[in-house]
C-alpha cells in the first residue's frame, strides 16, 4: 500500500511559500508577520466555516483536512493555523453571536490573530490540573488575574486569546480577551528548539477588567465536552500532514538495498489511515462529546505513527540525512515529530488521564 499523499493547497502560491519557507518558520522569526496573512490570504481559516458566518463552508473534517496539509508542508505553520482556527470554532460554538460577529471578519482575513489558551481547561476537565485564572466580582463586570504559560499565535500586530477562567461562584467560563485589554501582558517568544515563526508566548492577567460581553461560554464544565473533539481533533491533523509527508518521503527515498523498508512502510500507512478513519467517524457521528476516550487513543495511536514515519524515512535516505543539503527536510520533520508527543495536553497526561478512566470503570 502507497503512503497517503501530502497533497498541494487550494492555493499554489501558499503552497510554493510554505515549501521555501518551511525552514525558516522552524529555526527563527523572521517570517513570524507574514504566517498568518499567507494562510488567510489561501482561505484557509474559512474552511468548515458556515458561508453564513463569512467562511467557506464545509465542516470541521474540511479544516482538519485542510491544516494536515499545511502540516505537510510546515509543522509551525499548521500549528499557528490551529490555534487561530480553533480559536474561531470556539466563536462559532458560543452563544455569544455578537462577539462572534464583531470577531469573525477580522479572523478570517488574518488581520487579527486567534489564539487558544483553552489547554488548561481541556486537562482541568480531564481532573489533571487546577484552572490558572480566576475571577472576583468588581461592580458591574469581573476583575481577572492568572497565567497563560505557552500560547501559540500571539501576534504583536493584534490577538484574541480564549482562556477558561474560575468564576466568583465557583463555576468556571470560558472568555475572550484581547492584547490590548488593560493588564493583559505578552511576553517574549518563548526560547522553542523548533517552531520558533510561530508567536509562542506566555500571556500574564493582572486585574483585567471583564465585561459580560466577552464570555463565550457561561459554564465551561457543559460546554467545553462540545468543542472538545474540534481542539484535538486539529490537533490530530497536525499529527497526519507530517505521517504523510515522511510515509512519502521514505518511499520516494527507497532505492537498492531499501526494498526491506517495504512491509513496515504499508504496515505504518494502514496505521495511520486506520486511526484517520477514526477520526473522522468519532467527529461525523459527534460519539466524541459523549466519550472523549478514543479521541484520547486516537491522539496517542497518530503520534506513536508519526514517529515510526520519521525513522522510516531516516531509513530510507541512510547517510544522506545527516548531511545538511539533502537532509534538511528530514532534519526539520525530525524536531516536528519531538514536538508531537508534548502538544497540550501531552501523550503522558493523555495515558493518565486514560488509566484513570479505566481504574474508576474496574
Amino acid at each position: 500500500m502507497s503512503p497517503l499523499p501530502a497533497r498541494p493547497l487550494a492555493d499554489p502560491r501558499c503552497d510554493g511559500w510554505l515549501t521555501e519557507a518551511a525552514d525558516a518558520l522552524d529555526t527563527g522569526a523572521t517570517l513570524c508577520q507574514d504566517l498568518l496573512p499567507r494562510l488567510a490570504a489561501a482561505g484557509l481559516p474559512a474552511v468548515g466555516v458556515p458561508q453564513a458566518r463569512g467562511g467557506a463552508g464545509g465542516t470541521v473534517i474540511d479544516a482538519l483536512e485542510a491544516l494536515s496539509e499545511v502540516a505537510s508542508h510546515s509543522l509551525a505553520a499548521a500549528f499557528v493555523l490551529w490555534g487561530h482556527r480553533t480559536y474561531i470554532e470556539y466563536l462559532l460554538q458560543s452563544p455569544n453571536l455578537a462577539l462572534a460577529d464583531a470577531l469573525l471578519p477580522d479572523l478570517l482575513t488574518g488581520t487579527q490573530a486567534g489564539a487558544t489558551g483553552l489547554s488548561n481547561a481541556m486537562k482541568h476537565l480531564a481532573g489533571m490540573e487546577p484552572l490558572q485564572v480566576t475571577a472576583v466580582t468588581d461592580g458591574s463586570a469581573l476583575k481577572v488575574n492568572g497565567a497563560l504559560p505557552w500560547v501559540t499565535n500571539l501576534r504583536p500586530q493584534g490577538f484574541h486569546v480564549a482562556a477558561a477562567v474560575d468564576g466568583p461562584d465557583g463555576v468556571p467560563f470560558v472568555a475572550s480577551f484581547a492584547g490590548t485589554d488593560g493588564g493583559v501582558s505578552r511576553s517574549d517568544d518563548l526560547e522553542l528548539i523548533g517552531l520558533r515563526g510561530t508567536n509562542t508566548a506566555a500571556i500574564s492577567l493582572s486585574d483585567v477588567r471583564l465585561p459580560a460581553d466577552r464570555i463565550i461560554a457561561v459554564n465551561a464544565r457543559e460546554w467545553l465536552p462540545r468543542v472538545r473533539p474540534a481542539f484535538a481533533g486539529l490537533q490530530c491533523g497536525m499529527s497526519i500532514g507530517l505521517a504523510r509527508r515522511a510515509l512519502a518521503e521514505a518511499r520516494d527515498a527507497g532505492g537498492a538495498g531499501r526494498g526491506i523498508l517495504a512491509q513496515p512502510l504499508s504496515e505504518t500507512t494502514q496505521r495511520l489511515e486506520a486511526a484517520q478513519s477514526a477520526l473522522f467517524a468519532g467527529l461525523r457521528s459527534r460519539a466524541f462529546e459523549a466519550d472523549v476516550g478514543p479521541l484520547f487513543e486516537i491522539r496517542i495511536a497518530l503520534a506513536e505513527v508519526v514517529a515510526e514515519a520519521v525513522a522510516l524515512e531516516l531509513q530510507a535516505l541512510g547517510g544522506k540525512a545527516y548531511l545538511a543539503g539533502p537532509g534538511r527536510g528530514f532534519a526539520r520533520r525530525s524536531r516536528e515529530a519531538a514536538f508531537i508527543p508534548v502538544i497540550t495536553p501531552s501523550l503522558v497526561q493523555l495515558k493518565t488521564a486514560l488509566a484513570k478512566r479505566r481504574e474508576q470503570a474496574a
